[in-house]
């Protein structure tokens, strides 16, 4: 099963969240819903070098996924995800969009 991090006001995550909608290969896990979603979520950002961008470009790092075989990526595609209209790959820190 993929696992999807995310939030529920991040517009790139739903976009994401209605893409998978019913299909039983993703979990979607919204950071914002409980303290646990979120340390689970900063514990892959803090370790893993694919949030290196987002970190020094203020992005959150969401829409994350973590594939089957434990590779973390920002990438929609590589988890099986394809939209009409690629979301950004991840949101702005400072609110101001994704």
């Amino acid at each position: 099963m993929i696992k999807i991090y995310g939030m529920s006001t991040c517009p790139d995550c739903i976009a994401v969240d209605k893409y998978v909608e019913g299909n039983d290969r993703y979990e979607v896990i919204d950071i914002g819903s409980h303290v646990k979603y979120l340390k689970e979520f900063l514990r892959l950002r803090d370790s893993n070098t694919v949030f290196n961008d987002a970190r020094e470009h203020g992005y959150a790092g969401i829409p994350c996924f973590v594939l089957e075989d434990g590779t973390v990526t920002l990438s929609a595609e590589e988890a099986g995800i394809f939209l009409d209209s690629a979301p950004a790959a991840s949101c702005r820190l400072d609110g101001s969009g994704c």
